[in-house]
């Protein structure tokens, strides 16, 4: 397998997302970077704009898991949408690791302030959330399938 994703990834798109997401001065008086969970994957998409590499070395056991901020909650729900329309459903080959995965982890912690499992298929992951988080996950259901 290749160190590049396989179909390409969207990077400006998620870069845009990112920056959707994010409430900058609105709440935060200055920039955390890579200690924020929405900082740490804009690092993510940046290092992956200036070299494209599937994998992020240590990603999923380095997203911010106690970022408290608030950030654009609706943002986040289109933000994981495209994420996972960017996923390549890769169920047995799925790993942590994933450009994708770890960006979808940081959007997870923002929006529903913890990691939850990811097997490599959006589909599960839908109705996972559609179960944990039915209130949240409606848009993002209603917006992947549209």
């Amino acid at each position: 397998m290749s160190d590049v994703h396989k179909k390409g990834l969207d990077a400006e798109l998620v870069r845009e997302d990112l920056e959707c997401c994010c409430l900058k001065d609105t709440f935060c008086q200055q920039c955390n970077g890579a200690a924020c969970t929405i900082g740490f994957a804009k690092q993510c998409i940046n290092n992956y704009i200036e070299k494209p590499q599937k994998e992020v070395p240590g990603g999923a056991d380095n997203v911010p898991v106690v970022d408290f901020k608030a950030f654009d909650e609706v943002e986040l729900g289109k933000a994981i949408v495209h994420i996972l329309k960017e996923c390549k459903d890769c169920k047995e080959n799925h790993t942590e690791d994933c450009i994708i995965n770890v960006i979808r982890n940081c959007y997870e912690v923002a929006l529903f302030g913890d990691v939850h499992p990811y097997e490599g298929s959006a589909f599960q992951y839908l109705m996972y959330l559609k179960f944990q988080f039915p209130e949240k996950s409606a848009l993002i259901a209603e917006l992947y399938m549209s």
